[in-house]
């Protein structure tokens, strides 16, 4: 069964994310059809944008706590790099839950909308973790104070207030707009609009990368974070909350 289904139409290609059994969790499975779909786009000259969807409720739920590894936190920055390093625009499309992983993701796409379905919430402390490598997309485009809360308190927000502190950039009802937008783009100008746009995200990527990814892995291994996870997988709160 594929996870990541592949389409086009007039210029754009289409990626859904159809794991629904786990939320769309970032599994190793998912990841290596998605880094493949991405890689296919952006050899084909008839591509202009991608357009990164989903199906069910949840775009993304962020990693498999099921494959949880030391490999987890490199296996992201792969996919947020090959997000940012297309030579093309990437589009996320969100009308679900997005968490973790699935956060970084979505910071990682250049343009994002969000429909009334959408939620967002930063829950990795509460586990035991800290949004570590996701932080590399999404701290150069948060509202700083915004980001202080939501990082801390791991409280759910919609579209609205994702749209107002820059996760999101836009309802869903843009989407046709920006679309045909993206349509309108020379190859190339899309390609070196895309650097420019996406320059202080690179450089958080080269200067932070390799620290960050420590942490997470240095987290994942806690017994703090065996803790976290137990306890959401059992679906209980764990020690420190009770």
């Amino acid at each position: 069964m594929t996870l990541v289904r592949r389409s086009a139409e007039h210029g754009i290609t289409t990626l859904t994310l159809d794991s629904p059994h786990n939320r769309n969790a970032l599994s190793s499975r998912l990841v290596a059809e998605l880094l493949a779909g991405l890689a296919e786009a952006g050899e084909d000259a008839g591509t202009r944008a991608v357009l990164l969807t989903h199906t069910g409720n949840t775009f993304c739920s962020g990693a498999d706590l099921t494959e949880a590894g030391p490999d987890g936190p490199q296996a992201l920055v792969r996919l947020m790099r090959a997000v940012i390093g297309l030579r093309k625009p990437v589009v996320a499309r969100v009308d679900g839950h997005a968490r973790a992983g699935g956060l970084g993701l979505l910071g990682a796409c250049d343009i994002s909308v969000a429909g009334e379905g959408a939620t967002f919430a930063f829950t990795e402390a509460r586990l035991g973790l800290a949004p570590a490598v996701i932080s590399l997309p999404l701290l150069p485009r948060l509202d700083p104070r915004a980001a202080a809360r939501y990082y801390l308190t791991g409280e759910r927000f919609g579209a609205a207030e994702a749209v107002r502190i820059g996760l999101v950039t836009a309802g869903e009802q843009e989407l046709d707009a920006i679309l045909d937008g993206l349509r309108r783009g020379s190859p190339q100008g899309l390609a070196e609009s895309k650097a420019l746009a996406t320059a202080e995200v690179r450089r958080a990527f080269e200067r932070d990368a390799e620290s960050l990814t420590a942490l997470s892995a240095r987290l994942f291994a806690s017994a703090e974070a065996r803790e976290g996870m137990t306890a959401f997988l059992e679906r209980r709160e764990p020690v420190w909350a009770r």
